[in-house]
């Protein structure tokens, strides 16, 4: 009887240890595998660098070019004008598009010196972002934020003069909030927004 309670024992253990690791041992690694795809930080880098890209090339290329050889002005009235949108404007129209998409990723400009009211900082994480990195231009301000019942991850980078044109542009607007802007300045920041899984 006693060799049988041993056999049996043994069975019985056997089984709720294979059982039990069927059940927690993958449960447990599960917790402990790193997340699948790309982080959202990464993915806010990708698009802030292709949102400067398309905006430098915009301002350098074709907006100071054709303003340079007079064949076209950039105006901020430039939907009546029939002229080229500022830089700021093309950014602005174009995070404006993206969003009207309706897609897990928005951009867009702010600015605590702002032109245009609806550009200024609306939260608490816009307004820390933008004083720091105005301290560490090089680095974004990130964060997990809430909208709504939304959670999204924030990325606010330095968004700099890029010409000489673009800072003399804001020093001569009559509604300007700063008006001694240099080429390389930090004027405020591109915000990417990324809705994350609920």
């Amino acid at each position: 009887m006693n060799m049988r309670g041993f056999w049996l024992g043994l069975l019985v253990g056997t089984s709720f240890t294979f059982l039990l690791g069927q059940w927690v041992f993958p449960a447990a690694s599960k917790q402990t595998d790193p997340p699948k795809g790309i982080s959202p930080a990464i993915v806010a880098d990708y698009v802030h660098s292709v949102v400067q890209a398309d905006r430098t090339f915009y301002q350098i290329e074709i907006v100071d070019r054709m303003q340079e050889k007079g064949l076209a002005f950039a105006s901020e009235k430039w939907r009546m004008d029939g002229d080229l949108p500022l830089p700021a404007q093309f950014l602005q129209e174009s995070g404006r598009l993206m969003a009207e998409q309706q897609k897990l990723i928005r951009f867009q400009l702010i600015s605590s010196w702002a032109i245009n009211k609806e550009h200024r900082p609306t939260t608490e994480f816009q307004r820390t972002g933008l004083t720091k990195i105005l301290e560490n231009p090089d680095r974004p301000y990130t964060g997990v934020t809430t909208e709504g019942k939304a959670r999204t991850f924030q990325a606010l980078y330095a968004d700099k003069a890029v010409s000489q044109h673009c800072a003399d542009c804001h020093n001569g607007h009559p509604q300007s909030l700063k008006r001694d802007f240099k080429a390389g300045d930090v004027m405020g920041g591109v915000l990417v927004t990324i809705a994350l899984p609920q």
